[in-house]
């Protein structure tokens, strides 16, 4: 890890941070590795490196990773330095966790690095808290019951049948790694002052893939 951040320092990209499950999906695959003799990024049978570092805890949505077998740390960054590929993972400005897993076998080291760019963690109540926050800078009031927006976002199109409830007048349905922003289309619809209330429901994303983190949302506007 030092020798990496030393070279992501002198490439102009920020350091990178130890992140403990990605360590621990590492140590797995190294662990295989050590097995199985000749080095792969994954075998007959094994889990692909997202699914790996999904399952043992970290959140990301853009992981990369390099393997490699040498005598010592300094010679497994080398070859890492001296191959495009595995340069290219080690110095990506836009991964910002790491965990190395080395095992010594054989009279010498397997080495497995999994790179990410890692996403916060959010609860159902946070997600919605956040895109509620958004939506009231802009002078929206937020109506307090999110259980028709959480229906809502639970589906592709349409609205969920609510007797005797008001129909809301449009509805956006999105889905993100971050709560930051919100979509330019929401944003545009807000800034246009036609509309006085909003219901924000957050449910599981649909068709992410993998186990990359992502958020789902629907924004009910009145």
């Amino acid at each position: 890890m030092a020798l990496a951040n030393q070279a992501r320092a002198a490439a102009g990209a920020p350091p990178l941070h130890w992140d403990s499950a990605l360590a621990e999906a590492a140590l797995k695959h190294t662990l295989r590795m050590v097995a199985e003799g000749p080095i792969a990024h994954q075998y007959p049978g094994e889990l692909s490196v997202s699914e790996r570092a999904g399952f043992t805890g970290a959140h990301f949505d853009l992981i990369e990773e390099n393997v490699a077998i040498g005598a010592t740390p300094a010679e497994i960054h080398d070859e890492w330095m001296h191959s495009q590929g595995h340069r290219e993972n080690m110095l990506n400005p836009q991964v910002d966790r790491v965990g190395f897993a080395v095992v010594a076998s054989r009279g010498v080291l397997y080495a497995t690095g999994d790179y990410a760019r890692g996403v916060q963690q959010l609860s159902q109540a946070q997600v919605e808290a956040q895109v509620a926050a958004l939506i009231r800078s802009s002078g929206v009031h937020i109506l307090a019951d999110a259980a028709v927006a959480r229906s809502a976002c639970m589906m592709e199109n349409g609205m969920p049948r609510s007797a005797g409830a008001t129909q809301p007048t449009l509805i956006l349905r999105w889905q993100d790694s971050e709560m930051k922003h919100l979509p330019k289309s929401l944003a545009d619809q807000l800034a246009s002052g036609k509309y006085r209330q909003a219901a924000v429901g957050s449910c599981e994303p649909s068709g992410a893939g993998g186990t990359f983190t992502a958020y789902r949302v629907a924004v009910l506007l009145y």
